[in-house]
């Protein structure tokens, strides 16, 4: 709604920004060039009250997925949009998961233990940043030894210290982690450092031996709508205290 015309260069790509321009332009703005590195946005006068359904989240239904794949479980998501999570995956049936894709489901049939795996996270339609926690958690349970290089953000291994303290091996080395994958997960109380890596400790809790107690649990249900009861559906022993 500013007077006359805003370029944005070197834009981010996600298909949640076209998705915010879908809507936008839907209300009355004049904005073209999401999913380009080059926005350009028209200023109008006014913008109107509409309807308008919101695009399944990405991040959650990889999120879920790895439910399934660190513990063996047949998980199908439902409502999701595979085009968006191709670099996911791409790398769990690199691991060895056998995946049923479908125009809006995707069912996933992991082995009884994944393969170890590389991964580098990169700019949208890359490997997404946001998953790179959440798949720490499963490739620290793989067979063999699995590098994850973070080229997006930095200090975004801050969930490790967690990670480690309930037996995983881990080992930080600037921009990689390097994870040795090991069965040997104990319950531990830890405490999440952020979205993400509060997610990762509840994927690795899953599998771990005896209670795990994770604070700060805010960070997690930021991002997780109704996480527990999900969870829970599957059949998982989680609950909210506080």
């Amino acid at each position: 709604m500013g007077e006359g015309t805003t370029v944005l260069t070197n834009a981010a790509k996600e298909p949640e920004i076209e998705d915010l321009a879908k809507f936008l332009n839907k209300m009355g703005a004049k904005i073209k060039g999401c999913g380009t590195d080059r926005i350009e946005i028209t200023g109008v006068k006014k913008l109107s009250d509409i309807s308008y359904n919101i695009m399944p989240d990405r991040i959650e239904a990889g999120t879920y997925l790895i439910v399934g794949a660190i513990t063996g479980g047949r998980i199908k998501i439902l409502n999701a949009r595979p085009e968006h999570i191709e670099p996911i995956l791409n790398k769990l049936e690199e691991a060895g998961c056998k995946l049923t894709i479908e125009k809006d489901t995707v069912e996933i049939l992991p082995p009884r233990r994944v393969k170890a795996v590389d991964i580098k996270t990169m700019p949208y339609p890359g490997f997404p940043t946001d998953m790179q926690s959440i798949f720490v958690s499963l490739l620290s349970t793989a067979k063999g030894t699995s590098i994850v290089t973070e080229n997006i953000f930095e200090n975004r291994y801050k969930y490790v210290q967690e990670l480690n303290r309930m037996g995983t091996k881990i080992k930080v080395e600037g921009r990689s982690a390097i994870i040795k994958g090991t069965r040997k997960i104990q319950g531990a109380n830890i405490i999440a450092t952020d979205l993400r890596g509060g997610a990762s400790m509840v994927i690795e809790a899953l599998i771990a031996k005896g209670i795990t107690q994770i604070d700060n649990v805010d960070y997690i249900l930021r991002g997780y709508e109704d996480m527990d009861k999900k969870l829970r559906s599957l059949g998982v022993e989680i609950k909210i205290v506080n």
